[in-house]
């Protein structure tokens, strides 16, 4: 007869991952995830920036400006955000609240403008929101690891001027950047 050990420290399947490839990584986050294509969005994009130590942030070079890299996730993914139908739902309310309040000029030109940088604003803050999200399951299924840097010393909770930096694990970066493809793989023909 088999006698389990009592005393023997308990693995819940979530906590142990076993990942190998792109397929693995895709259960995971299909698993951990409310929204997995989104949160894979935002894996890739962390693995992009990540330097060889496979941590990325805390901030990241936008053109000739250094910004914390949940702003820079967010500018980046807002785009997908730009044909939804909320936008023009969001430009509604936001056209509304200016005029109310008076602020809306009357030049047609100039109160678009002035709309779509209020949108953009609400759309950025919005993407945050979902960037922490998507990065907090994916730290909770394992396939990153997250800690704050800045003012004063480093510390594992946000606050005080501190920014996110993301690790992502050897394995991990492997899988993905492996299917990372260079101009010279995409030239060659696909093969079964």
């Amino acid at each position: 007869m088999f006698q389990p050990d009592l005393f023997a420290p308990a693995t819940h399947p979530a906590t142990v991952i076993q990942t190998t490839g792109m397929p693995d990584i895709i259960r995971v986050i299909a698993a951990h995830s409310a929204r997995p294509r989104y949160t894979f969005m935002v894996l890739d994009l962390i693995t992009r920036v990540a330097r060889t130590d496979g941590q990325a942030g805390p901030l990241v070079r936008d053109g000739e400006a250094l910004v914390p890299i949940r702003e820079w996730l967010a500018a980046v993914i807002a785009p997908s955000a730009a044909r939804h139908h909320q936008r023009r739902a969001t430009a509604n309310k936001v056209r509304a609240a200016l005029s109310a309040t008076g602020e809306l000029p009357t030049d047609p030109g100039e109160a678009e403008r002035l709309v779509n940088v209020h949108v953009s604003e609400r759309i950025l803050e919005t993407g945050m929101t979902a960037i922490s999200r998507a990065v907090s399951e994916l730290v909770r299924a394992g396939l990153i690891k997250r800690h704050y840097q800045g003012y004063v010393i480093d510390h594992e909770n946000r606050g005080a001027q501190r920014h996110a930096v993301y690790t992502v694990p050897p394995a991990i970066r492997v899988a993905l950047q492996s299917n990372m493809a260079t101009s010279e793989d995409r030239r060659q023909p696909y093969i079964r």
